[in-house]
């Protein structure tokens, strides 16, 4: 029966622990609100993570072959 005793002080130091963890965790977010930069959005007239997309098809990042040649062109090269 002397580990009944033990076991509840360990769970009730392990509380204690959390609870304080969860105390720094508060007073850190608190702190990163009050120290983070104020930007106002209104007064942008443009977002900057859009600035400079422009709507409708993408131009392709490599160029294409004008011609293409033909599958049947091809297999008679082959068999010469």
């Amino acid at each position: 029966m002397a580990n009944r005793g033990r076991a509840t002080f360990a769970k009730r130091q392990k509380e204690i622990a959390r609870q304080e963890r969860a105390r720094e965790k508060a007073a850190k977010r608190v702190e990163r609100e009050t120290t983070k930069p104020k930007i106002d959005r209104d007064a942008v007239d443009v977002d900057p993570d859009i600035a400079g997309i422009v709507p409708g098809p993408q131009p392709l990042p490599y160029d294409l072959p004008e011609e293409l040649p033909e599958p049947e062109a091809e297999a008679e090269a082959e068999e010469k």
